[in-house]
């Protein structure tokens, strides 16, 4: 929070008319020489964020008082078409009415915002700019103008574009590699293996032999493996009838495995996006595989809620907890939270030693 004299638009002809003022005013030489220091070192800090930023001045209401040349020149247009405009001039229509307000909220209490915001130019391009908000106070406490500082990210934006593009290709191509495993799997090796078992019961009736047993029951362990190696690759039941009967499957095999009732809750009638499916079962899979392992506890509870605009999915444990350290992220859940992106969704991790973990999934409509 800034509280200062509003002198950044027009530095230059401050400067100059103080520097010029210097020799008239009763003060002494060591003053008058460390005011002029203090006012050239203002000028060269303003020079130097000209050079290096885009730079915006706007009042209390977001009028634009002020803009840099490199403002002019990313945003396309002159300063006398930018002065006087607000900064919806170059709003792209990309952000929600949710992000602008905490923007807005933000500044208007005083408090810097930070960001990343997609902006349009002139002639319809669209460019990204990583932005600082600063709100100058009046003796009030009240902010009466802000500055702004940006920095162009629109390669940067277009880089994790393409490789959210990869990341999302290597995902489908795994799925389909898994798919044409688990089918192999389920309706060849394990047919097979299952005819097999059909001849030693046949000739178990003929014969009384304990090797014959012994036999029938190695094959009986190895389909049921095979049946879970395919099931735990891709189950069928999420290709041929969705994510809830897949889900609902799911369920009842992790509960016979980890001992965990599984309450579920959901209102989805039909089927999806098989992208969007996909990206559900395996968020809640990997969930549920985590709080089996580490949560300790006997009940969980999954819900899956469709409106006309979202898709909110929601996995909840009451266990042990974790606390969760910035930028310290497993294979799984960057896994997650990439299938989430990749679906233009969002993932949202709360959890508290000893009072559970909320994992909340939100896909949004296009």
């Amino acid at each position: 929070m800034l509280n200062r004299n509003n002198l950044y638009p027009d530095i230059n002809e401050n400067v100059k008319q103080l520097l010029s003022n210097i020799g008239a005013n009763n003060v002494s030489k060591k003053t008058k020489e460390k005011l002029h220091e203090t006012l050239s070192q203002l000028v060269d800090l303003k020079t130097a964020l000209d050079e290096s930023s885009i730079v915006a001045v706007t009042d209390q209401y977001g009028t634009i008082n002020y803009v840099n040349d490199k403002f002019c020149e990313i945003s396309k247009y002159s300063r006398e078409e930018l002065i006087g405009q607000n900064h919806r001039i170059v709003n792209s229509g990309f952000h929600s009415e949710k992000f602008i307000g905490n923007l807005w909220s933000t500044i208007l209490n005083g408090e810097v915002w930070k960001g990343e915001i997609r902006n349009k130019a002139k002639d319809g391009s669209f460019y990204w700019v990583n932005t600082t908000i600063v709100p100058f106070l009046n003796e009030a406490n009240q902010p009466y103008q802000f500055l702004s500082i940006r920095t162009e990210i629109t390669k940067l934006k277009q880089a994790e574009k393409e490789l959210k593009n990869m990341m999302t290709k290597l995902m489908n191509v795994q799925e389909d590699e898994r798919r044409k495993i688990s089918r192999e799997l389920h309706d060849g090796i394990g047919q097979r293996l299952f005819s097999l078992l059909i001849q030693i019961d046949q000739i178990s009736h003929d014969i009384e032999h304990n090797n014959l047993e012994v036999m029938r029951n190695d094959v009986s362990n190895i389909i049921q493996e095979i049946r879970d190696m395919s099931w735990e690759l891709r189950p069928s039941v999420l290709d041929d009838l969705g994510v809830v009967p897949a889900i609902r499957s799911y369920l009842k095999e992790y509960s016979q495995h980890y001992g965990i009732e599984v309450q579920l809750d959901t209102n989805i009638k039909k089927r999806l996006e098989i992208d969007i499916e996909t990206t559900i079962y395996r968020i809640i899979q990997e969930a549920l595989t985590n709080i089996g392992k580490y949560a300790d506890v006997s009940e969980a509870f999954v819900k899956m809620i469709e409106d006309e605009k979202k898709i909110v999915v929601s996995i909840m444990d009451y266990g042990h907890g974790f606390v969760r350290q910035r930028d310290m992220k497993g294979v799984g859940l960057f896994s997650m939270e990439e299938r989430a992106r990749a679906v233009n969704g969002e993932l949202e991790i709360e959890s508290e030693p000893e009072k559970g973990t909320h994992i909340k999934l939100t896909i949004n409509k296009l």
